[in-house]
């Protein structure tokens, strides 16, 4: 299916019918070594896009998504990396004058199909930001939050959602008994995994972290790490970071962008201990950056 080139988007037109999105195979054995033999989620196509004007803040990138596996952006500030991070569920398209060109799919589906509900793709892309955001609402209110607005109204049913929600953002041992509380009074690293459960509650199929650790002490960031690390036997995750050794941890695969284009994409172990490009050897190195 070939998937024509974007221009500049129009946001809040209704959709015709929503293209039904096919989730892709489960992930191969994780002690398999190529990891391209896991099926490509997202794919993106020679994209570029501009928040207004001449230039383009990311230019001609390419890369695959690829399913149940953790792809960490690397890169200065300023190299495009959350851009990038946020075409994947069309947060741009809030912002006026944004220009995009190229391509990117969902499951074989290109996510701005006139026909897509871009409700939906939020849906099945969630996002974990910077900073935690919780609602100022209860703990339990704030993951029962995005199945509520889906409809749901069964008590039974939105319990089940919270609790295992908070089990796979390994929070449910620490909130269990005071799930009524204000999330506004949980500590920052509780915070950002709250988030994450409220990602969780709608059944997302892929999950974007802008910077998740970036506001958070060493401790609360070791227990996010675990937290990705277990999170992609069930989800497929794209993170930015500016910490490499983060991304090292964490990462299947690395993505070193740079002025807004791709310089360098692959294996995590690879790109760290045998990049190919020499602009990606300084910055892991230290050299800038």
């Amino acid at each position: 299916m070939e998937v024509p080139t974007v221009e500049t988007k129009v946001i809040g037109q209704p959709p015709v019918s929503t293209p039904r999105l096919q989730r892709g195979a489960l992930r191969p054995d994780a002690s398999q070594p190529d990891l391209a033999a896991s099926p490509a989620v997202i794919v993106v196509d020679d994209l570029s896009m501009s928040y207004g004007g001449d230039g383009w803040t990311i230019r001609d990138i390419s890369l695959d998504i690829r399913k149940h596996q953790v792809t960490a952006f690397i890169g200065p500030s300023g190299c495009g990396k959350s851009t990038l991070l946020r075409c994947f569920n069309r947060l741009n398209d809030l912002i006026e004058g944004m220009r995009l060109q190229g391509s990117i799919t969902l499951d074989g589906v290109s996510i701005y199909d006139p026909r897509l509900d871009i409700t939906e793709l939020r849906k099945r892309v969630g996002m974990v930001f910077q900073r935690s955001n919780p609602f100022p609402k209860s703990i339990y209110e704030n993951v029962a939050y995005g199945p509520r607005i889906a409809g749901m109204r069964s008590k039974r049913a939105l319990d089940d959602i919270v609790e295992r929600s908070l089990r796979r953002a390994a929070l449910w041992d620490e909130v269990s008994d005071r799930l009524q509380d204000s999330a506004l009074g949980l500590s920052g690293g509780q915070q950002q995994r709250l988030c994450i459960a409220r990602a969780l509650a709608v059944e997302p199929e892929v999950i974007l972290m802008d910077e998740p650790c970036s506001a958070l002490d060493p401790i609360a960031t070791t227990k996010i790490e675990a937290l990705i690390y277990e999170l992609k036997e069930h989800y497929t995750i794209v993170i930015v970071t500016h910490n490499m050794q983060q991304a090292a941890r964490v990462s299947d695969w690395t993505a070193f962008l740079y002025l807004g284009r791709l310089i360098e994409f692959g294996p995590t172990d690879r790109i760290f201990t045998t990049p190919e490009k020499k602009e990606t050897e300084d910055y892991i190195t230290g050299r800038f950056g």
